[in-house]
């Protein structure tokens, strides 16, 4: 984030459209994330402050729930389903394929360029359509490693020519 003083313009915004309403914190936490991609943590403070929250509150809220990530992630999440159907059916096999793709590893999930984060989720509720990769909100199912590979390499096609 930059240091200027129209840093939260933005989170103004939401919270003003939330009627600065302490009991529609997820909302505001769930929007500004949207925004930033992840919450800051200077951004939870102004947030608390703003509607005259403990911070500690704020912070608990956006620690317990996983939807929530107080670490940037990259434009295009990939979420790969490592459940006990798509385990079996072949997902540690495409997670490597990713991860080598990507130059990621088990504690690097997100790229350099910020274009992508990589992460396993416990399960997708897909099971018949096992192994599932979900990128950007767009279910892939019965990937191969080569296929995930293609998709991604795809997205990084399109961003290279909207360039």
């Amino acid at each position: 984030m930059t240091d200027s003083p129209r840093k939260f313009d933005r989170v103004v915004e939401i919270l003003e459209a939330n009627h600065r309403d302490p009991a529609r914190l997820i909302p505001v936490l769930q929007q500004v994330q949207e925004f930033y991609r992840y919450l800051p943590e200077e951004v939870l403070t102004f947030i608390a402050t703003s509607l005259a929250l403990p911070p500690s509150h704020v912070f608990g809220v956006a620690t317990f729930y996983a939807h929530f990530t107080l670490v940037p992630k990259g434009k295009h999440t990939c979420k790969l389903c490592d459940g006990t159907a798509c385990h079996v059916r072949g997902s540690e096999g495409i997670l490597h394929a990713l991860q080598k793709e990507l130059k990621l590893s088990d504690t690097k999930h997100t790229t350099d360029d910020m274009l992508f984060t990589v992460e396993t989720v416990s399960c997708l509720g897909a099971c018949g359509l096992a192994p599932v990769l979900v990128i950007d909100d767009k279910v892939h199912s019965n990937v191969t490693p080569e296929e995930a590979v293609n998709l991604v390499r795809e997205i990084q096609a399109s961003t290279n020519e909207a360039s």
